[in-house]
């Protein structure tokens, strides 16, 4: 059974039978209909001899289409499906062009084009470039071609991974996009890594337009514990980007640095590597209360929703210019830049005028497409976590900055992990020097 959904998720019983072939599939996605070149095999040049890509975002020509990576994907048919950024408009058609490796022969099928729907406006979107690979062929590389036939040059080919699983997938991987304008907020980012490990993580993936001299050194640590892997995140090197989610009508590209690009990536990177991904910023805790750590919590959600895969929970804001005293103070702290979260346990009150957006644990393996806060495109059903069980503890400037403090509702949920964890973040800023 597959279900697609935005914003609001249909029942299990209104999801569609499975596709009888990947020509629906296509169309149920794009509402275009794919084409094949009936005459597959082209040359034994082109493609098979091409360069490998090896950034993590590679422009093709006038960086009207950017590539990130490719994906095998054979959850209901063998296909390549290609991450990239587009201009919604500006796209012209594509080409896959595969390089077979036991033939060197090249087969073209011609690329169904799915832009993202949430975009906000901007002109640049996420966009899948979904490609049916050949029958009697395991490509290891394709390439994206704005024709099917002729000399193909030196194209760009990029690795098409997954195509191997990993031996020993982890349990937890979180994934954090995108660290950008000089990001120094070095004690929150370690407080939040080592709530992220009391928790059950083992894996953080952090896509890294830029930071400070000294949180280099906090990520080189990370690296070095073989905790963080950094995928490099250059999207200002091609496009203008913006620091808001919506489209104000000037002249930037994309919002948020490309944010849903990178959710997306990260998404198809841990799709065999992790059995759950968390999509939050890294100011971001999400907080169990009803339980401990995140693995009695999923056991607890997945027993009770076997068919669902995606699990939201409440963002709810815990301003940072409120200070309440912690129970047990840091002298040291003071000298790290950034916040300390354990000062910090008043909450705005929901508004009722306003959704309270919500950030995401799921099971990758489940996700065709995510947005920010839902999921666009994914198998199975969702399920709205109540913040009785969880929340996102979300640590950052106000969002109701008028309120007095006596409207501030203290949860102190955090401090249940206060001693491991000051005890944890004093041995990390000893060990980097801090």
């Amino acid at each position: 059974m597959i279900c697609f959904k935005r914003k609001t998720y249909l029942a299990a019983g209104m999801c569609l039978v499975a596709f009888v072939s990947v020509l629906k599939l296509f169309y149920s996605q794009t509402g275009k209909k794919p084409f094949l070149l009936k005459t597959g095999i082209l040359k034994r040049d082109g493609v098979c001899n091409g360069d490998i890509a090896n950034k993590s975002i590679s422009s093709l020509g006038n960086n009207r289409i950017l590539v990130i990576a490719a994906y095998f994907d054979n959850r209901v048919k063998n296909l390549t499906r290609v991450l990239g950024i587009v201009h919604h408009t500006e796209v012209g058609e594509q080409y896959c062009w595969f390089c077979c490796p036991d033939s060197n022969e090249i087969y073209v099928s011609k690329a169904v084009i799915d832009v993202h729907s949430d975009r906000f406006g901007f002109p640049y979107a996420a966009a899948d470039f979904i490609c049916i690979e050949p029958a009697n062929c395991h490509p290891r590389y394709v390439a994206l071609h704005p024709f099917p036939k002729g000399e193909a040059g030196r194209l760009q080919r990029f690795e098409i991974k997954n195509r191997r699983l990993e031996r020993s997938p982890v349990e937890f991987t979180v994934c954090i996009s995108t660290m950008f304008g000089g990001y120094n907020n070095v004690l929150q980012f370690v407080q939040s890594m080592e709530m992220y490990t009391i928790l059950g993580m083992q894996k953080v993936m952090i896509y890294r337009n830029n930071c400070s001299q000294q949180m280099e050194k906090v990520l080189d640590y990370y690296v070095a514990q073989g905790t963080v892997e950094v995928i490099p995140w250059p999207i200002t090197s091609y496009l203008n980007v913006s620091r808001k989610w919506n489209f104000p009508g000037d002249t930037t590209q994309i919002g948020y640095y490309g944010q849903i690009a990178a959710l997306n990536d990260c998404i198809y990177r841990n799709m065999y590597r992790s059995k759950y991904v968390l999509l939050n910023d890294v100011d971001e805790i999400i907080l169990p209360i009803e339980y401990t750590n995140w693995q009695t919590l999923m056991e607890s959600l997945q027993e009770q929703n076997p068919g669902s895969g995606i699990f939201l929970f409440e963002n709810h804001i815990f301003p940072k210019t409120i200070f309440t005293p912690s129970p047990v103070d840091v002298p040291s702290w003071k000298a790290v830049p950034g916040v300390n979260i354990l000062q910090h346990v008043l909450r705005e009150p929901d508004r009722k005028e306003v959704i309270n957006p919500r950030k995401m644990i799921v099971n990758p393996r489940k996700v065709i497409q995510t947005s920010v806060h839902s999921v666009l495109q994914a198998f199975g059903d969702s399920v709205e976590v109540p913040m009785e069980t969880a929340l996102v503890y979300h640590c950052r400037t106000p969002l109701q900055p008028r309120l007095p403090r006596e409207s501030l509702i203290r949860d102190t949920t955090l401090w249940r992990y206060r001693s491991v964890l000051i005890s944890r973040v004093n041995q990390v800023l000893r060990e980097i020097m801090l």
